[in-house]
Order: C-alpha cells, then structure tokens, then sequence
C-alpha cells in the first residue's frame, strides 16, 4: 500500500511522480504525491509543486524541517473535484509529532501551470491534538503500545 493510502504500492502509486518519471494528471494525484513526499522527506518535490507565485514563500529547509519533525501515520480525502481553471482537494493528513496525534485537515487549492497541477493554497480547519500516553494504543494501526511504536 502506498502511503497516500491507495492500495498501489509506492512504487506504483507516487513515485513515479516525485521521482519525475509522470506527472500527476488530476489535482487528486498531485495531493496525494504531494503527502507521500513528506512522508519520504522529499522537500524538493514539495516546493516544486508549489505554484509559481508561492514557492517564494516556501524554502526547501523549511519544508524539510516540518518533514522531519513528525510521523505522518494517515491520508484521507474527503472530497475532490476537478475543473478546467482549478481544483480543490479536501483532506485530512493524520501525524505525531511530540507524543501528540495531530489532524492537518484542509481545503486545498489548485490550479494549472504550464498544463501540470501545483498547489496554490488551502483553508486549514481548527483540529484539537490528542496527548498521548506511552501505554496507548499508538494511532499508527500497528496494534503496538505507544512506547513500543511512535514515542520519542
């Protein structure tokens, strides 16, 4: 199973896209591409897929930071629709980051650039972090302890 969540392998699945070999076809792809990269730290790909007007805003250290001070565990996506001038992906990525679970669930914006897809931006929606216990079952889904699993 890839990391996005789809029953693909990564191989499959995202690589192809943040190794550069496909491009994503659907807003969808590029989202998901886009969460697979964090999770295997690929910061370039990240910032590439920014649009233009925005990867100003965004250096491969930063990304790469944030990358690396959490566990991405889960994807879901709520909703996606696909238009001619843009498309809006609605998600919710699932990661621990300091013992706690956190949800980034956002709306997310994207458009069309040169005939490839590229995140513009997103409305990020209020989510309350869970503190988690090291006896907890950890949220990963591995049926482990949260001391044996995740915890730092």
């Amino acid at each position: 199973m890839c990391y996005c969540s789809n029953e693909a392998p990564f191989q499959q699945c995202c690589e192809p896209f943040i190794s550069g070999a496909e491009s994503p076809k659907t807003a969808e792809q590029l989202m998901r591409s886009r969460y697979s990269a964090y999770v295997v730290k690929n910061a370039q790909y990240i910032r590439e897929t920014y649009a233009k007007e925005e990867q100003k805003h965004h250096s491969v250290e930063d990304i790469l930071a944030f990358a690396s001070a959490v566990d991405f565990i889960s994807l879901e996506i709520l909703s996606a629709s696909d238009a001619a001038d843009g498309s809006i992906v609605e998600f919710q990525a699932t990661y621990i980051t300091e013992n706690k679970v956190c949800v980034l669930h956002e709306r997310s914006n994207f458009i069309l650039e040169a005939g490839l897809w590229k995140y513009l931006d997103g409305h990020i929606y209020p989510t309350p972090e869970i503190k988690l216990g090291r006896n907890d079952e950890c949220p990963c889904g591995s049926g482990k302890k949260f001391k044996k699993c995740h915890s730092t």
